[in-house]
Parts: structure tokens; C-alpha cells; sequence
């Protein structure tokens, strides 16, 4: 009898737990509001699929050959990148003085040269100190056999879709709406080769890593995958829980708000025996213990082949994923107090 009377008291106890973490997450999913639903629409609304056709015919064009680590075409890259936040006046990120982050060769895998990361920001007007990073990579697998591997959706795709985000939050900005936090726009080299350009940035930090809100991380998505091939109006999010319940109810919210894109978190599982949660940049930040969001749109047939050229992408869905990472970035970049964790709950 007394054993059933303490089994049935630890049972009333557990269930009593899990009854207030649950009331604790749904206080938490309560308190996340959305804000400046008016300024994201009109500044989210800048973002084009036009602007995006444009910029990625030009950086998946033959004349980049493909993007290879230390390879002309990557350093065509890396300054066409940097170009375009001359031009609109976005400023660079590293002692305010250069768009490059160099990442020495001894660095990288044996037989690549020297790289680059892309780095440009928009100072925050109350929290400076906070950072947001918008990620994705720029490189790509280069020239083989003669062949040109284009990665117009990997990650060309992702590198236009930063550009287009970093030229949204510049013009509110310029309009007198800077973010509360600072916003580092990130283009990454080396992810094909094993996630370095990432790697060396965790390590050699611009901004706190303690003091980073948050990465969005974008690899892929300008098509459409054979899931969805007969409602294409999707995206996989993954990671977004991981760290942070709550960056998962900003996402949520945001795209409810302005999108309304079916949010996919397939590969999110933890048992996904395709492991993408820790196959692209993200991860390098994860590790770190910061919240993140991997935006996905799946592999198709022409997945890190040759024929993965610009013509093939779907820019009207281009362009909406790219507005919900936007309307995402808003918020977060604009809450008042960093996301809470987790293991805080």
C-alpha cells in the first residue's frame, strides 16, 4: 500500500510539471505580438521578384563560373556582392572600413586558396550592441569536367533573396524606421566545402556572439520540390524550436501576418534521416547556442548538378519566401527583449 500511495504521489507531481511547462509555453506563445504590421507590408513590398530575376541571371551566370572556393568566379562574386551594398549604401560590417571577412587558406581544406565572407549591417538605433545575422552561402561547386555548376537555387537563390532584405530594412531606414537591433546581412563562403565560412566566423565573431539574437539562415529557395510539386506555396522551416520556442512563434505569427505560406517542418524532425539541420550554416550558429531558422525548399533534380540555372527558378515564390524572412527579421529585430531559451522556460 505504501508503495502505491508514493508511486501515485510522484505521478500527481509529474503531472503537475508538466502542466505548468505547458502553461509556460502557452503564456510564452500569448506574449508574442506583431508589431509595425502597416511598415512591413509597405517595406516588404519593395522586395521584387523582378530585382530578384535581375541580380541572379548576373550572379548564376556563366561568368562566375560556378562560385568555387578561391576561384575567379567566387571573387566576382564576392565583389558583386559588395557592389551592391556600395550602391545602396549599406554599410560594411567589419571596423566599418571593409564588405570582406578573409578567411586565410590555411583555414580551409588543403589545395583552396584564401576566401571570403560578405559582411554588411545596418546599425540598431536602441540595442546597437544586439545583433540579428541574415546568412546564407554564396559559393557553389565551381567547374568540373567542363561542366558549370550554376547554383542559381544553391545558393543563388538565398544570396539575392539577402540582398533584397538588406534593401528593404535600408529604405525604411532612410525613411526614418531603423530596427531597434543591428541587422548583419552574411554571405558565407565555403559551405560546400564543409560549412568554413560559418566555422571561421563563430570563432572570429564581429558581433557578440552572446549579444546575436538570432540567425536566419537561407539555402535554397527558389523551387519547388516533388512534395509539393501540386500546392508550391511552401517552405520548410527547420530549426526554429530547437533553441528557442519562441523565435518558432515569431515565425509563425510573422508568416500568419503577412504570407501564409504552409510552414513545412518535415525535416525538422529530430530522427530526419536526412540530418539538414546540421548540413548547412546554421549549425555553426546553433552550436553556439544561438536560436536559428534553416528556410528550405527541398532537393530536386537538378540539386547540385549543372542544370541548375536561373531559368528554372520560381520568382513570384521567390519573392514571397524572401517577404516572410523579411516580415520574420522585422520582428525580431524590433522585440524588446532577446528571444527567451529554451533551457529559461
Amino acid at each position: 500500500m505504501k508503495s502505491f500511495i508514493i508511486l501515485s504521489v510522484l505521478a500527481l507531481v509529474g503531472s503537475c510539471a508538466e502542466t505548468k511547462y505547458s502553461k509556460k509555453i502557452e503564456n510564452l506563445d500569448n506574449g508574442v505580438q506583431i508589431t509595425d504590421s502597416t511598415l512591413v507590408t509597405k517595406y516588404a513590398n519593395t522586395i521584387t521578384a523582378e530585382e530578384l530575376k535581375s541580380n541572379l541571371y548576373i550572379f548564376a551566370s556563366k561568368d562566375y563560373e560556378g562560385r568555387a572556393v578561391g576561384k575567379p568566379g567566387q571573387i566576382k562574386a564576392v565583389n558583386f556582392l559588395k557592389h551592391f551594398y556600395v550602391k545602396e549604401n549599406i554599410a560594411p560590417a567589419i571596423n566599418d572600413s571593409t564588405y570582406f571577412q578573409t578567411i586565410p587558406a590555411s583555414f580551409l581544406p588543403e589545395g583552396t586558396g584564401d576566401s571570403q565572407n560578405v559582411l554588411a549591417y545596418i546599425k540598431g538605433s536602441e540595442k546597437p550592441e544586439e545583433v540579428l545575422i541574415i546568412s546564407g552561402h554564396l559559393d557553389h561547386i565551381g567547374v568540373e569536367n567542363e561542366d558549370i555548376y550554376f547554383g542559381a537555387d544553391d545558393n543563388g537563390s538565398g544570396s539575392m533573396a539577402i540582398l533584397e532584405i538588406a534593401q528593404a530594412f535600408k529604405i525604411a531606414e532612410r525613411e526614418g524606421h531603423r530596427p531597434k537591433r543591428s541587422v548583419l546581412f552574411m554571405h558565407l563562403t565555403a559551405e560546400e566545402i564543409g560549412l568554413q565560412g560559418s566555422l571561421y566566423y563563430t570563432q572570429n565573431p564581429i558581433f557578440d556572439l552572446n549579444k546575436t539574437i538570432a540567425n536566419l539562415n537561407i539555402d535554397m529557395i527558389g523551387r519547388v520540390d516533388d512534395r509539393h510539386k501540386d500546392n508550391p506555396n511552401y517552405i520548410y522551416i527547420i530549426g526554429a524550436d530547437r533553441i528557442s520556442k519562441e523565435l518558432n512563434f515569431v515565425s509563425e505569427k510573422a508568416n500568419n501576418s503577412f504570407t501564409n505560406l504552409e510552414l513545412d517542418y518535415k525535416y525538422n524532425a529530430e530522427d530526419d534521416s536526412n540530418n539538414y539541420y546540421y548540413r548547412s550554416d546554421h549549425y555553426n550558429f546553433a552550436k553556439q547556442n544561438i536560436p536559428v531558422i534553416f528556410y528550405f525548399n527541398g532537393e530536386h533534380p537538378d540539386y547540385h548538378k549543372p542544370t541548375d540555372t536561373p531559368d528554372k527558378i520560381n520568382y513570384s515564390l521567390l519573392e514571397k519566401r524572401t517577404k516572410l524572412i523579411f516580415a520574420t527579421a522585422w520582428q525580431l529585430a524590433n522585440k524588446d527583449k532577446m528571444l527567451k531559451h529554451n533551457e529559461d522556460i
